[in-house]
């Protein structure tokens, strides 16, 4: 983030590079990127003669370099954005010769998807040297709700940390799909707000009662009865509850009640930063701790890896999933 601030912060100030490669798993910074480069580099009346949008399906790196070694038209600079670039990676490497000698009146933007360069082949090292290469890598689970409180600040909101989870155990770590609903919710909120599950639930449509975190919640508390009615509200929502899912963050919840369970200092702070995750939710890790001994962890685990298997229609084919997680949560619980 600090490094999209910087090259964002010094487009700004007219401190343009000739190209700027972006690359890796997480589209949404390369989308931020190019985007803002797209509305803000030239003026509206310039845009008509000197802003090109190309997209890599349907051009060869040719067509990138014949296009960038134009003059602009009563401008100082030209825009190409490449879009879709990834599409071009058999062949990308040929654009090594241009980056060596770029056309200083070009901004040549090259948005490269889901994929990266080799840093040991020539085009990462010349762009690296005459150019920006920036790298937006995937956000794991557990970093995604301080990004949500970080984009939320920059806004002037800010979330409660299950109102920020609610959000990524529905939605994933995809921030596109994330930065969507939050634009949602301030048009909706007034600056200040503090979004609260119910807020999440009005708006976005994700239920605050039965959701995976009150379930996770709910079977680190052995609370047999809540447990089992929310595994009732995902059998009658399986779209939006799918077992798989729900397994799976059950699995990540007790793989870190078995790093609890070794820890030597077990206070509040230092259990959340050994987990990685937001003190405020510590708590449920000391109580599912009391609940589920170290030998009953490992025991959980194995049944979740054998429910996973399940899940996907090895061993259980004719088992609806809805009770194959209700039998799974009384094997937990029990």
């Amino acid at each position: 983030m600090e490094e999209v601030k910087q090259i964002v912060t010094d487009i700004k100030n007219g401190n343009f590079s000739p190209v700027y490669f972006l690359m890796g798993e997480e589209p949404y910074y390369i989308d931020a990127i190019s985007n803002y480069i797209e509305k803000n580099v030239l003026a509206e009346e310039e845009k008509g003669f000197n802003q090109m949008v190309l997209y890599g399906r349907d051009i060869t790196v040719e067509d990138i370099v014949s296009n960038s070694k134009r003059y602009p038209m009563m401008a100082d600079k030209q825009v190409v954005i490449v879009k879709e670039a990834q599409d071009l990676s058999r062949t990308i490497e040929k654009l090594e010769a241009y980056v060596l000698n770029p056309q200083l009146t070009t901004i040549l933007v090259v948005c490269y998807k889901y994929k990266k360069l080799d840093k040991r082949k020539k085009l990462y090292k010349t762009v690296q040297k005459n150019g920006v290469l920036f790298e937006s890598k995937k956000l794991y689970d557990n970093q995604v709700p301080d990004w949500i409180r970080r984009v939320l600040k920059g806004k002037s909101y800010t979330i409660d940390p299950k109102a920020a989870q609610m959000l990524v155990e529905f939605l994933g770590t995809d921030l596109g799909k994330i930065s969507n609903e939050l634009e949602k919710l301030q048009l909706i909120l007034p600056k200040g707000t503090v979004i609260t599950p119910l807020h999440i639930e009005e708006n976005i449509g994700i239920s605050k009662d039965y959701n995976n975190f009150e379930l996770r919640k709910a079977v680190g508390e052995r609370d047999v009865l809540k447990a089992v009615k929310i595994s009732r509200y995902f059998a009658q929502n399986p779209k939006d509850n799918p077992t798989v899912m729900t397994i799976s963050l059950l699995y990540n919840f007790f793989s870190q009640l078995l790093q609890y369970h070794a820890l030597a200092d077990k206070s509040k702070f230092s259990v959340a930063k050994a987990l990685k995750v937001n003190p405020y939710f510590v708590g449920e890790y000391l109580v599912a701790g009391k609940n589920y001994p170290m030998k009953k962890v490992s025991q959980v685990i194995s049944l979740l890896r054998e429910a996973d298997v399940k899940s996907k229609g090895v061993g259980a084919s004719n088992l609806p999933q809805g009770d194959l997680l209700k039998e799974l949560l009384y094997k937990i619980m029990h």
